[in-house]
Parts: C-alpha cells; structure tokens; sequence
C-alpha cells in the first residue's frame, strides 16, 4: 500500500495500520468455510475510484498549488468525496458524483484554510478526468477480455467523468460497458447498485463477480449476493469488519486471469 492510502484509511475511518500480516489467496464466509465456483463467473465488474483509477495522483497537482498541504487536502477531500456520497444516500437527496466531489473539494479546502479560487478549483476538478490508472490495469484488463469474459465498470462515478477517465487511461476500448448510479440515483453500497450490475450486464449473481480494492464496497457487494474480489494492494490493510468477507483477495488486477484458469 502506498503512503497515500494508508494515510487516507486512517482520515476516512480513524483506524491505524498496524503491522503487516498476509491474508490468504482465497476468503472466508462467516461460516468458516472456502468459497469456490470461479469458473461460473462471465462478467467483471470493476469500481473505478481506488481500483482502476488512483485517486490520490491528483496530489501532485494540489501540491504545486498548496505547496506543503497537497496531500493533506488530497487525503481530505478524498474522505469527504465518500463520507459526502453516504451522507446523500441516507438523506434521499442525490447529486451526481460530479457535484458531490466538489463539494468535498470546497469544504477539505475551508477545513485547511486553502484559498480555493474558481481556476484552482477548475484545475483539481478536471484532474478527475485524467485520473493514473494503476499500472496493472490495463494488462489485467486486456488478458481477460481474452479470455472472452464481459468487462464493465460499477462506479459512484457520474457517466462523464468515467468516460473521460477510462479514455485517459487507455481502457475504454477493452470495457463493455459503464455503468453508473446516475442511473438509480444513489451511490454504494445500497443493493440497488450492485443489482443495477447484473440487470445491465445481463447476468445472474453467480456470474458477475465484482472486484474492488476498497473493502467496504467489497463488503457492499458480498452483502447483495454477488462473488466478490478484493484487491487488497498491501498486506498491511485489514478488511473491514462489517460481516461480509470477500471470496477472493488478489494484490492486482493481472492476478484475476489466473483464478479463471485454476
């Protein structure tokens, strides 16, 4: 894990990483027991904020403008970005995800006392729209579309700012399809999302595996019915303890191929 993600872990939920430890290669139910039945899936669905895409390669922007306070307003307006997308869920009053993300940039920027002029603000808006993907992406990506699986994205993400990133990222033309809650209007983790996931794919919940590199989504999705992968990009970071244990954990995107085959 990064420097920026475990920093992040403990703004958003206050928990410390502790040592590292390593998880086994294949999950747990509640029950105790391995759960199996890879080769039924048909289609991946990927969550694109943390997974695909990085969202903390917006801090060397936000460091050239706030020398000194990059990463303490990329780790915030990241927490805020998702406590923000909760927040709206519970309350019933959806904006898009667009929306939602500048209003945590507003806010990380008066909690710090950052001086957020509209071309500053333009600047780290648009950053999401070139957002890094992670290195083992698009490898991973390209060696299962060769395997001849559905490839989509499941994401908060409102339609354009996803389009905009995958493009970036050179891997708009290896997905299927996005999709987005804009659809439903309401973010993760409510059902409704995950649900969404097969309805668009065309699939049951023993064919769609959703694969996140945030726990708590994981947790959302297993919760829902689905096969869950959860990239956990360092041994270091515990999953979260809500009830719902991921069926596989993999450090990469390219580490999927392989439990296709097995």
């Amino acid at each position: 894990m990064n420097a920026d993600r475990r920093r992040f872990l403990a703004v958003a939920g206050g928990a410390a990483i502790g040592a590292a430890g390593t998880w086994p290669a294949l999950a747990r139910t509640s029950g105790g027991q391995p759960t199996d039945s890879v080769g039924e899936v048909e289609a991946f669905a990927f969550d694109a904020y943390g997974t695909l895409f990085d969202v903390f390669s917006v801090t060397e922007l936000a460091e050239s403008l706030f020398p000194g306070r990059g990463d303490s307003l990329a780790q915030l307006w990241r927490a805020k970005q998702l406590q923000y997308s909760l927040l709206r869920s519970l309350m019933g009053r959806h904006k898009d995800f667009w929306l939602v993300t500048e209003e945590a940039l507003v806010y990380a920027s008066k909690s710090l006392e950052l001086d957020l002029t509209p071309a500053r603000r333009q600047r780290l808006m648009e950053a999401y729209l070139t957002l890094t993907a992670f290195p083992d992406v698009r490898p991973g990506l390209e060696a299962l579309k060769r395997q001849g699986l559905k490839l989509a994205i499941l994401s908060n993400g409102e339609p354009r700012m996803l389009e905009a990133a995958a493009v970036s990222a050179g891997i708009d033309n290896i997905l299927d399809m996005i999709i987005s809650v804009e659809d439903i209007k309401i973010f993760k983790v409510s059902p409704r999302v995950y649900t969404l996931g097969m309805e668009r794919l065309g699939v049951g919940r023993a064919s769609l595996g959703f694969v996140s590199s945030n726990s708590w989504d994981i947790n959302g999705a297993a919760s829902a019915g689905l096969k869950t992968f959860w990239i956990q990009r360092s041994s270091a970071e515990p999953p979260e303890e809500l009830g719902f244990s991921a069926d596989h954990i993999v450090s990469a995107v390219t580490d999927l191929p392989a439990l296709m085959t097995a």
